[in-house]
């Protein structure tokens, strides 16, 4: 039995590895060279996994420690730490070094772990294989998932399935060891992405409270103390990881606010928007979408399909652990979150935001759509092994529905870009001894400070210091610094880099327009007595620091 179930867990593993590599082509293909690179975001989610990989495996104590927004401490709490992420990308960065090998082997493992654990849930829900099998792709491809490519941290989805997979697994059987598991599970996917560990969280609450009524475990003490035991664990696995983000609201009072969350909520655009290749012919008629939303027309039919088979007799095939209240927790838990994804002008969104403190770091309602589709995906396995229940051709039906499946979220080719070749100045830093640096031009406007991701993730090459940062959060300190620094070179000016004790300078020729770009190398001619060249070829150019003007 063991030997089977092991034989059934290399098949999926290898199937999903295939169906990965072919629906996120060309990835594979550029391994390590291509990523979201046309983006700001890109470049900060590929030199996120890079810095916590980079951190474990040479001072994991100063994780935090990140080499942005020099001075500041505990720099990677200024947004999310994508610590799974890096635990993931360890072993190619230890192999390669190269920050897009690392990244794409943990997006390629997100991919995995999705469909994997989609298959697991509908497998353990309703005993059906091929049923598994759809609705693992119908999760794992969903449209929105595929809109994320930018943020790493968002693709990593997997561990909502096995939530549910473990939270099942103790309704059905109450043990120590199944409460830890689920415990343990919740906290990875929390670390993975603190909003899918809210959401988890949620979804997981909802369908405790569904079944303690169906199943009529309200008065079952041992019902509610494995279920608590699990958030007990989750709570505290997580809040050592959760300190300098607590530390950082107490010094800045940064919180995610109702009118930030107005911004990055879901309007019923979002709801049809899908950039799969079967849905993009009406994209140009819904310019308003504030979110790619729209789960795809299998899982949209199948899953309204299981919803009203489910709610009417929910057993299927031999093994099925189907009852009404588990098809009822996931049809709740779909309009709650579809609710949700509206988030302060629809009311639920507030109510959440005012009494659970989580929602004061999360700013996207719209992401909880996630759940909507991991429903729809639960719910449609339901309808499919009903589908093939006693069909005399069954397995044809079900590779029908996986290739039908397939063909309605794919969106291959990936919009990846070729990396730039390593400037030789950044070769050359690496080489130096560890000291500050600052890059320019250094973007001093609101709208420009994503700009500094670009340096970020140069800084890969020689890990040293940046003066220069972007995050979710920006200290005041930096934004007001901007104001002094973008004058670079100026008296001004390298009177703040003494004061932050900067030693290096990097100066991308490349990003200077015109006049501007004319100006800034004739003032480097001006103060050459105090900036020693260290490599000038090319449009990107390396200095130390020898001297101040007064």
């Amino acid at each position: 039995m063991r030997l089977r179930g092991f034989r059934e867990l290399i098949t999926v593993v290898l199937g999903a590895l295939m169906l990965a590599c072919l629906l996120t082509y060309p990835l594979v293909v550029g391994f390590d060279r291509l990523g979201r690179v046309d983006t700001n975001d890109g470049r900060l989610s590929i030199w996120v996994v890079s810095w916590v990989a980079h951190a474990l495996t040479t001072d994991p104590l100063h994780l935090f420690r990140a080499n942005i927004f020099f001075p500041h401490q505990d720099a990677l709490a200024y947004s999310e730490a994508n610590i799974a992420a890096g635990v993931l990308g360890v072993p190619v960065w230890l192999l390669t070094r190269n920050p897009y090998a690392t990244h794409n082997f943990v997006v390629l493992l997100s991919f995995v772990f999705s469909s994997v654990g989609g298959y697991y849930l509908c497998r353990y829900l309703t005993g059906s294989r091929p049923a598994a099998a759809v609705a693992a792709v119908l999760f794992a491809y969903c449209p929105f998932v595929f809109a994320r490519t930018a943020h790493i941290q968002l693709l990593l989805i997997g561990g909502l399935p096995f939530c549910m997979l473990a939270f099942h697994r103790l309704v059905d059987r109450l043990t120590v060891g199944r409460a830890i598991t689920l415990g343990a599970i919740l906290w990875f996917q929390g670390l993975a992405c603190a909003y899918y560990g809210i959401f988890g969280g949620l979804a997981i609450g909802v369908a405790s409270l569904v079944l303690a009524v169906t199943r009529q475990r309200w008065r079952e003490w041992r019902y509610w103390a494995g279920i608590g035991g699990a958030a007990v664990v989750s709570i505290g696995l997580t809040v050592p990881f959760f300190l300098p983000y607590i530390a950082l609201q107490r010094e800045t009072g940064f919180a995610r606010t109702l009118d930030g969350a107005r911004t990055y909520s879901a309007n019923a655009a979002a709801w049809a928007a899908s950039g799969a290749w079967a849905h993009r012919w009406w994209l140009d008629a819904i310019p308003s979408r504030t979110e790619v939303l729209f789960p795809g027309f299998v899982a949209l039919i199948l899953g309204l399909a299981g919803a009203w088979v489910g709610l009417r007799k929910p057993a299927a095939a031999d093994g099925s652990r189907l009852d009404r209240g588990v098809v009822l927790s996931y049809a709740i838990i779909a309009v709650l979150s579809f609710w949700i994804t509206f988030g302060p002008k629809a009311g639920l969104y507030s109510v959440l935001y005012d009494t659970l403190p989580v929602f004061s770091f999360l700013r996207a309602p719209a992401r909880t759509g996630i759940l909507v589709s991991l429903s729809l995906a639960v719910l449609a396995s339901v309808a499919i092994a009903r589908l093939l229940e006693r069909r005399r051709h069954a397995a044809w039906i079900a590779a029908g529905l996986l290739v039908l499946a397939i063909a309605d979220l794919v969106q291959a080719p990936l919009g990846l870009r070729q990396a730039a070749p390593t400037a030789a100045a950044y070769q050359a830093l690496a080489r130096q001894p560890v000291a500050p640096v600052a890059v320019f031009p250094f973007w001093a406007r609101g709208s420009d400070f994503h700009g500094h991701a670009e340096y970020m993730l140069a800084s890969t090459t020689h890990w040293q210091p940046l003066i220069n940062g972007y995050s979710d959060h920006i200290p005041q300190d930096f934004r007001d610094n901007s104001q002094v620094l973008r004058g670079f070179p100026s008296p001004g000016s390298f009177a703040l880099l003494e004061q932050l004790g900067a030693r290096y300078v990097v100066v991308h020729l490349n990003l200077y327009a015109g006049t501007s770009r004319d100006e800034v190398t004739g003032k480097l001619e001006e103060y050459a007595n105090y900036l020693r060249p260290l490599e000038k070829s090319g449009e990107v150019w390396l200095f130390e620091i020898v001297g101040w003007p007064r």
